[in-house]
């Protein structure tokens, strides 16, 4: 069973097919899909499922705290299920392709109290943007 799901059942989370569908296609490391994504993938898997149902649940997911919602540069939303760790993300400029970053160190280091403003800070969101091998190799 994939982590989500486990987090999911655990919470007592009701687990209908379709739920269980959208769980299972987020499942895995650097899964960042779409929405669209997400629908074209569980279509696989359920063919029945429809736009609409896999929306709400995301909703519901990123509601839970169980999902991440990822904007960048004006693209679609991404939907992240890896909440529960700490990471950041290293994004491709061209292609928009996410890949999750896993710091070494405390982010809030870099920020000194005296430039906090007074803010109790509770969540520090890094992005790191660049070009991907795919992209690089195209380009050249």
């Amino acid at each position: 069973m994939s982590d989500l799901l486990e987090r999911l059942r655990s919470r007592g989370w009701r687990l209908t097919a379709q739920r269980r569908v959208v769980a299972e296609v987020l499942d895995g490391d650097h899964v960042h899909l779409t929405a669209d994504e997400v629908h074209a993938r569980a279509v696989g898997r359920l063919p029945e499922i429809s736009r609409a149902t896999v929306y709400n649940t995301l909703g519901e997911l990123v509601t839970l705290g169980e999902v991440l919602e990822v904007s960048t540069d004006g693209r679609a939303k991404r939907y992240d299920p890896n909440a529960h760790h700490a990471h950041q993300h290293l994004i491709c400029s061209r292609c928009g392709t996410i890949r999750d970053v896993h710091p070494t160190g405390d982010p809030l280091a870099a920020l000194p109290t005296d430039e906090r403003f007074g803010f109790v800070v509770s969540n520090v969101e890094v992005t790191y943007r660049g070009i991907c091998p795919d992209c690089a190799v195209g380009a050249a």
